[in-house]
């Protein structure tokens, strides 16, 4: 194509890619190499660093992969991959070189506002959908690329990015979204609550690489400072910016959409994902396994053998390549346990969990709040990720909790395993002695010894209620599939305090849990048919 070219080893690749890990899986990233690194010829694609004019002329920063041995006039699918917020654009160079090799021209560019690249961060809006479109325009004028056979795909910001250019977007055919949201706000503000360690790790990621936009930063002040007279106006931000808010669009264009996330994400629970999956109409696949935000996909970003990166390239192979690979008649709904190294599949959502176990809450508890009962969710990106690698959750001594600050329900012992699969459902009834309040729901299995490992947790806050007069909670846990042994008990635990989340319990609160016969309470626990 007449274009200068420039070639990386693999093992370059490998190693630039190394520092990464670190990056994608916990949201901060390694200093950016300033030039493009010595170059050597070998039998492997060429690499091309090159700026991008995005929307606006805003320059991106991005690299260019093209299969070795390209001829003129020839033509090949590419795959467009916007970076991970906070990591510059070497992010994707292991997996652009594999997927290269075999036939893929790779564009990959850091997102705007991220460091060399310009602009300001917008958070997935208007002007980064636009980058998204003007990137595929830059990819079919200087690259041998086929207009009809073009995917995106990113981990995390760039996952989300993707979902949104597909839904504005035609050209964009297949996407592969990797721990990437569907709902902003159902993310970072489900239950009413803020999820302030995963908000404050991303801000403080994004002034740290990059140029947040002053409409941003003044989100932000209000999200984290909870400034409730700007609730309306925060929630209307984060639904532009939401995936969801664009199914109908998605739905016309139809991409092939494969969504790949890790139940213990403490940055996009998996809720909003599923619950995105069940409203798209066209080709579709859904993937969790254990772990945290990114770090199912980490390894991948080196190179390694990877599920995630290798389900998504089988994706874009069969939908892009049009290769028979046999992933179209594999179930849509592929889970693996946190408990199990198996996978299991469904022929949709709702086919998980298909059976229950309702627990009821009988007893009356009564709590006072702004104390840390010692039950939590534990820390960001942390937590799940010691579960992902060493089956080692969160964990709290149920019989110790104090039952000043802590309500305690427990179930029977099972006399088999129960294998928890899906979103576990709270039903209760709450009256509090001040408006306003938070209350973190813990489902909990418990060993012989009290010991109560955690299954899932979601925060719920309310409020201008009326003190002293009960109202009823409805709240839906972070899906989840975990395996209870037999012999074991499930206990719910609810407390007002959690650090996860910004508590909204005045100085002096008080709740109490009942069970009307009217209106009985009890968390409904989803189950693996047998």
């Amino acid at each position: 194509m007449g274009l200068p070219r420039r070639t990386l080893r693999t093992t370059s690749i490998s190693s630039l890619s190394a520092a990464l890990v670190a990056g994608a899986a916990f949201g901060l990233a390694p200093a950016q190499a300033g030039a493009a690194p010595a170059t050597q010829s070998t039998a492997a694609a060429d690499v091309r660093f090159v700026d991008i004019p995005g929307d606006g002329g805003t320059v991106l920063k991005g690299n260019v992969f093209t299969p070795a041995g390209a001829e003129d006039g020839q033509r090949f699918p590419a795959i467009v991959l916007p970076t991970s917020w906070a990591v510059p654009q070497i992010e994707y160079v292991a997996q652009a070189q594999k997927l290269a090799d075999s036939g893929y021209v790779v564009v990959s560019y850091n997102s705007r506002g991220f460091w060399q690249s310009g602009g300001n961060i917008e958070v997935a809006g208007a002007p980064d959908i636009a980058d998204a479109s003007r990137v595929i325009d830059w990819t079919l004028a200087n690259t041998p690329t086929d207009p009809d056979k073009v995917g995106m795909a990113g981990v995390s910001y760039g996952a989300g990015i993707s979902l949104l250019a597909a839904a504005h977007d035609k050209r964009v055919k297949a996407v592969g979204a990797m721990s990437g949201w569907a709902d902003l706000i159902e993310s970072i503000y489900s239950g009413r609550t803020q999820h302030v360690q995963a908000a404050g790790l991303l801000t403080g990621a994004g002034f740290l690489t990059g140029r947040p936009s002053p409409e941003l930063q003044q989100v932000m002040k209000d999200f984290l400072g909870s400034n409730l007279a700007k609730e309306q106006e925060m929630l209307a931000w984060g639904r532009k910016r939401s995936p969801a808010t664009y199914i109908d669009r998605l739905n016309a264009n139809k991409p092939a959409v494969m969504l790949a996330n890790a139940w213990g994400d403490t940055i996009f629970p998996p809720n909003q994902y599923a619950k995105f999956f069940e409203q798209l109409s066209g080709p579709k696949r859904l993937e969790f396994r254990p772990g945290d935000h990114a770090t199912a996909e980490a390894t991948g970003l080196l190179g390694l053998p990877n599920d995630v990166w290798t389900n998504t390239q089988r994706w874009f192979d069969h939908h892009l390549k049009g290769e028979d690979n046999g992933i179209d008649r594999e179930q849509p709904v592929q889970l693996k346990s946190r408990s199990t190294g198996g996978y299991e599949g469904y022929a949709d959502w709702k086919s998980v969990g298909a059976a229950t176990e309702r627990i009821p809450l009988n007893d009356s508890e009564h709590v006072f709040a702004n104390i840390d009962s010692g039950a939590n969710g534990g820390v960001v990106l942390l937590s799940n990720a010691l579960d992902q690698f060493l089956k080692l959750p969160p964990t709290a001594s149920i019989p110790l909790l104090p039952r000043s600050f802590a309500a305690v329900w427990q179930s029977e012992r099972h006399d088999s395993v129960r294998q928890v699969r899906g979103t576990t459902k709270l039903h209760t009834t709450v009256t509090s002695t001040k408006p306003s309040g938070t209350l973190v729901a813990y489902l909990y299995d418990v060993g012989p010894l009290g010991v109560g490992k955690l299954v899932s947790n979601a925060p719920y806050t309310f409020h201008d209620k009326t003190p002293g007069q009960a109202f009823g909670v409805d709240l839906e846990l972070f899906s989840t599939a975990y395996d209870v042994p037999a012999g074991h008990k499930l206990a719910l635990v609810i407390d007002t305090v959690d650090p996860l989340y910004i508590e909204h319990n005045p100085t002096g609160a008080q709740l109490t849990f009942s069970s009307p016969a009217a209106d009985p309470s009890f968390v409904s626990v989803p189950l693996r048919e047998k």
